[in-house]
């Protein structure tokens, strides 16, 4: 059996999110061989928008954000 074949087959046993998982792992190889630079782009916009939803979900649930001082605070704590 091919390497390929192996990894279908057993991809194909894995529950959805498991499937996902792999595919998300496999272009993260394949972006960091193929162009790191993207990678670093990619990584940077996928937090950028995971703290844009974070600040969304904070300001919704009506608490208020912590100021610069706050924050600073927080950090050495």
């Amino acid at each position: 059996m091919s390497p390929e074949q192996d990894l279908l087959e057993k991809w194909q046993l894995l529950p959805p999110d498991k499937q996902q998982q792999v595919l998300e792992f496999m272009e993260f190889l394949h972006l960091k061989t193929v162009d790191p630079l993207r990678l670093t782009r990619t990584a940077k916009s996928q937090l950028g928008e995971r703290l844009r939803s974070l600040r969304a979900k904070i300001v919704a649930s009506g608490e208020p954000l912590l100021n610069q001082e706050e924050i600073e605070k927080e950090i050495n704590s």
